[in-house]
């Protein structure tokens, strides 16, 4: 299991209600529904992996977040799950306002462009980088939207959205984030995962 996915878990309060907004073959729901709570959902617009989770029993529907997350009521959910897709969508911004309009929280995760190897990568070769939390080639990238652990941290503030936790994950090490450590932060981890609320 994804040292990411037993960080989310430690995130979310046991038999909460919860959704996984693309939520890919259902690894980290599979996890969730074994450990957290039974009561998770899952959204997922390839249906590959609509079918993959089906098979292992779990409730998800196929679909585009961008735009398909209307469907859902108002603070439907106790936690909604956003990981390392954010930077994937034409309009972020716009499935932020989603997901903390359909959850009472929001944990989302994002590879973060700000790291120490991605601006090497840029500045002695030259090209996108290809790193094990962005392994794409800049030609079948799914990203869209390149984004730092600074870039949302200071996106959440101009948006009034509160940080109940912020965290990045460097490797193996588990370290908080706060504006006193944000740039050390955002030039050393790999990733960044934050539990957010409106």
């Amino acid at each position: 299991m994804k040292k990411e996915f037993k960080i989310i878990s430690d995130l979310i309060l046991k038999n909460s209600r919860v959704l996984d907004v693309g939520c890919g073959d259902g690894e980290l729901m599979s996890f969730l529904f074994k450990n957290i709570t039974q009561d998770i959902r899952g959204i997922e617009i390839s249906k590959t992996n609509v079918q993959k989770c089906i098979s292992k029993g779990l409730t998800v529907i196929e679909g585009n977040a961008e735009n398909d997350l209307y469907q859902f009521p108002d603070a439907s959910f106790d936690f909604v799950i956003l990981g390392q897709t954010l930077q994937a969508f034409l309009s972020p911004e716009k499935v932020l306002d989603e997901l903390l309009r359909v959850g009472k929280k929001a944990i989302v995760t994002i590879p973060n462009f700000g790291h120490w190897k991605v601006r090497l990568d840029l500045l002695f070769k030259g090209t996108m980088p290809v790193t094990a939390s962005l392994p794409h080639h800049w030609h079948n990238t799914p990203n869209l939207h390149m984004c730092t652990i600074k870039d949302f941290f200071n996106f959440c503030d101009y948006k009034n959205i509160k940080f109940i936790k912020s965290l990045a994950l460097n490797d193996e090490k588990l370290l908080n984030i706060s504006k006193g450590n944000l740039s050390k932060r955002n030039l050393f981890s790999n990733i960044g995962i934050f539990l957010i609320e409106k």
